[in-house]
């Protein structure tokens, strides 16, 4: 019996978390792996490349849809807010409030507590959950994946920017908060690439530092925006392609890892002195 791994993807907003994990779930499912992507950001654009440009009905919508027309919440079923792709990916969008209404971070919880209350990953079957987090985790909610341990283990996309590492720090802490509680682990850092001088150097300095590991570097391609133009993943419109390999490759050394870890975070000071000595 195969064992249902968690995941979620977090970092610095704009770093590049939907790119890497909608290209991750399309390398896992070629695997022959059942996957369910759940996208934690109210601009609901991490399933789009996964579903052909179009944007999946939301959970909080669907809730607030069944409260117009006056059903209850225990009327809504998996069909209503779990929508499969046509290359078989399942696909969740949390949502989120109407712009300047509520907190953001409610509809992350809800999502997750109803996929749980439905059985989402037994019904269908899921081999890997994939959970890709807004990268503000100071709002309780984004935390959510892993405060209540729906994700075991967190991988951090950053690139070799300052305030990219900055966000991974930040993110190193929260899991370091959680992990005894929800008995969660840093299973590495990814760095997509923006071709910063000493990238690679710097990333794998900052993954010892904070004592876990740089489980891959991202090479910068421009094939990754083509593919978002053409509202695909880069394993579906060029499955040829070196990038498209790169991402399987990545899914490969995830595939592999199973060594997770309570992250060391650095101090400021450190961390700008580390990026100012490869500048």
């Amino acid at each position: 019996m195969r064992r249902m791994r968690q995941i979620a993807i977090y970092g610095k907003g704009g770093i590049g978390k939907s790119t890497i994990s909608s290209n991750l779930s399309m390398a896992l499912h070629e695997r022959g792996l059942n996957v369910m992507q759940i996208g934690c950001d109210p601009k609901r654009d991490s399933t789009r490349v996964l579903t052909n440009g179009k944007f999946i009905t939301s959970v909080l919508d669907t809730y607030r849809a069944f409260h117009d027309k006056g059903r209850k919440d225990s009327d809504i079923s998996l069909e209503d807010i779990v929508f499969r792709s046509d290359d078989g990916i399942y696909c969740v969008e949390a949502g989120g409030p109407k712009p300047g209404v509520g907190c953001a971070g409610r509809g992350v919880l809800t999502a997750l507590q109803k996929l749980k209350d439905l059985d989402a990953f037994g019904t269908y079957n899921i081999d890997f959950a994939i959970y890709d987090v807004l990268g503000d985790v100071v709002c309780g909610g984004f935390a959510m994946p892993m405060r209540e341990g729906f994700s075991k283990e967190i991988y951090i996309v950053i690139s070799g920017e300052f305030m990219a590492l900055y966000a991974a720090n930040n993110i190193c802490e929260a899991i370091k908060t959680f992990a005894s509680r929800s008995k969660i682990g840093l299973g590495g850092v990814i760095c997509n690439s923006r071709n910063v001088d000493g990238e690679r150097e710097i990333a794998e300095e900052f993954s010892r530092r904070i004592g876990s590991k740089l489980i891959y570097f991202v090479p910068r391609d421009n094939i990754v925006q083509e593919a978002e133009i053409n509202k695909k993943t880069v394993i579906a419109y060029d499955p040829k392609s070196n990038q498209a390999d790169v991402y399987r490759d990545m899914a490969r050394r995830i595939l592999a890892n199973d060594r997770l870890d309570i992250p060391k975070p650095i101090d400021i000071e450190e961390l700008e002195d580390l990026v100012q000595s490869y500048s």
